[in-house]
């Protein structure tokens, strides 16, 4: 092991949901400041900040219409530098949220464009004739529903957007483009920031002539590129989006050798409850396939030649605890299970706000209540063809992104302690049992077991360097691997269920480490409750 990050365990911040210091009812930096002393008592070493750059705000931040300059809703330069300063003064470090394959049609750049086909800005994004009956140039779809292109009267072209139709494209096959990224890149970094995490960057590499969306045949020579450019040479934690990679894909974003990421977001075993590549079309979650691919993702992927993250929530995923847990009967042991599950495993896990007390799904009964983009753009277009509201509304709830950006829980009080105004979403009713002041006064809370989980990364080589080793043979519904360095063996069981299980292995039971239920005595004909897990040292016999 040789980079801080491997030992790290990161917290994403949704800036917008997570506190407002002067009650506009949006989260900022000053209110991100303010809770720096919380984050720093869980005990995690870097946030990852979602973007705070100047923003029309369509895709709530991530089309930016200026990468040097702060979106006054969130504050100002100087409250991002204060950030910086005070959240390093807690040995935290800042990971910027930085979204490269796309602008917002308000980006300066952009602005220039569209005016003539001819000025010199017009190849900094993706334009085309229209096709030869008159449509757009091809079939490739928005990821929000729809087109991916759009016709601009001005010229009569097509410009290319994977998502919104206000974030055209980025051409990256433009080598000014490149340079005028790497180049603001290197302004963050010398702001003294901890790394950035890359929004989408499997699609950079596009060829969209070919059809060809994500791993494009230039990617990995432009990632290349871009650390020679700005983080090469730095201890900068750099992480990837990337939906579309497998373990072998991954491993070549990671490859020290190949110069280009610390690791990668990977999403095969996110995917588990949709059909058909269709993230709205609900299926029940399969414990045996969510093993078969966590294992897989630990064995198949070589960590002696690379490094991997963790992580169950993000922005744009529901609650973990409601999408496979049971947020109701079962919702501190089931949030428990899911962390000890994760946290012991090889690769540096990721928190998102409001996972560590266990904040839930918040469903609606009406589209008026969401705001996400993506929920709303498939509402539209289901109802168009015909779809029930009933069954549109059914998946909004299951897996729209609004579910994760509610705002963050800190007391029983109006609005959750958010803010003492009108949020710009709305806060889910439980807060007043699900608050971060009631985890801080129960010994017993997720809080605290994450935080046990964090400390013992931090402590415990296995953790971060040990082999990883599945047991087989088990119920389809529990998981259980070792994690073995030298001569320290542990063991991780978990039950993935709300049934009992049974659990009959043969190791000699030395010492219980974390635990979300009484511990065993023995690990020899057992029973496990719904949802329990724990981590123990062992003597393999």
């Amino acid at each position: 092991m040789t980079q801080w990050w491997q030992r790290a365990v990161i917290y994403q911040v949704y800036l917008q949901s997570f506190q407002d210091s002067n009650g506009d009812g949006i989260g900022d930096l000053k209110g991100l400041i303010q809770r720096l002393d919380y984050l720093q008592k869980l005990g995690i070493d870097a946030i990852w900040l979602s973007p705070v750059y100047q923003s029309p705000g369509q895709d709530n931040g991530y089309d930016i219409s200026d990468y040097q300059a702060i979106n006054p809703q969130f504050g100002t330069m100087a409250d991002l530098e204060a950030l910086i300063r005070q959240a390093k003064a807690r040995d935290i470090r800042i990971i910027m949220d930085l979204v490269v394959n796309h602008t917002s049609d308000e980006h300066r750049w952009f602005k220039v464009s569209r005016q003539s086909r001819a000025n010199p800005y017009r190849d900094y994004y993706i334009w085309r004739d229209g096709s030869a009956t008159g449509g757009p140039p091809n079939a490739m779809k928005s990821t929000f529903s729809g087109s991916a292109w759009r016709r601009d009267e001005a010229t009569g072209q097509y410009y290319l957007h994977l998502f919104g139709d206000k974030q055209p494209d980025l051409n990256w096959a433009n080598p000014q483009v490149r340079q005028a990224i790497y180049k603001m890149m290197n302004f963050w970094i010398s702001k003294g920031i901890g790394g950035f995490r890359m929004d989408v960057i499997d699609l950079i590499g596009k060829e969209p002539d070919r059809g060809i969306r994500e791993n494009g045949p230039k990617l990995h020579p432009y990632l290349q590129e871009m650390n020679r450019a700005t983080f090469g040479d730095t201890d900068l934690l750099t992480v990837g989006e990337t939906w579309g990679a497998t373990p072998s894909i991954a491993q070549q974003y990671a490859d020290p050798k190949r110069h280009e990421l610390s690791m990668v977001f990977q999403f095969e075993m996110m995917q588990l409850d949709q059909q058909n590549d269709d993230k709205w079309a609900l299926r029940p979650l399969d414990p045996a396939a969510l093993k078969q691919v966590l294992i897989k993702w630990q064995t198949a992927f070589d960590y002696t030649k690379g490094w991997n993250s963790l992580f169950w929530n993000n922005h744009d995923l529901p609650r973990i605890v409601s999408r496979w847990g049971n947020d109701q009967r079962y919702r501190v042991k089931s949030a428990k299970m899911f962390a000890i599950l994760l946290h012991l495993l090889r690769g540096t896990p990721y928190v998102y706000q409001g996972e560590e007390i266990g904040m839930t799904n918040a469903p609606v009964a009406s589209i008026v209540d969401v705001q996400d983009i993506e929920s709303a753009n498939m509402y539209r277009e289901q109802m168009a063809l015909g779809q029930s509201e009933k069954t549109i509304l059914t998946a909004i709830n299951a897996k729209g992104r609004d579910n994760a950006r509610t705002p963050m829980q800190w007391r029983d009080a109006p609005n959750a302690g958010f803010t003492t105004s009108q949020p710009w979403l709305r806060v889910n009713p439980n807060y007043h049992i699900i608050n971060v002041a009631a985890a801080l006064d129960d010994p017993d809370s997720i809080f605290y077991t994450y935080q046990q989980l964090i400390r013992l990364r931090h402590e415990n080589d296995v953790i971060v360097n040990g082999r990883f080793e599945a047991i087989q043979n088990l119920a389809p519904a529990v998981m259980a691997y070792y994690r073995v360095l030298g001569h320290t063996r542990w063991l991780v069981v978990v039950n993935l269920s709300e049934k009992r299980q049974p659990l009959d292995l043969n190791d000699q039971l030395e010492k219980t480490i974390v635990t979300n239920d009484a511990p065993l005595q023995s690990l020899t004909d057992q029973t496990l409750q719904p949802y329990q897990a724990f981590a123990a040292i062992v003597r393999h016999v």
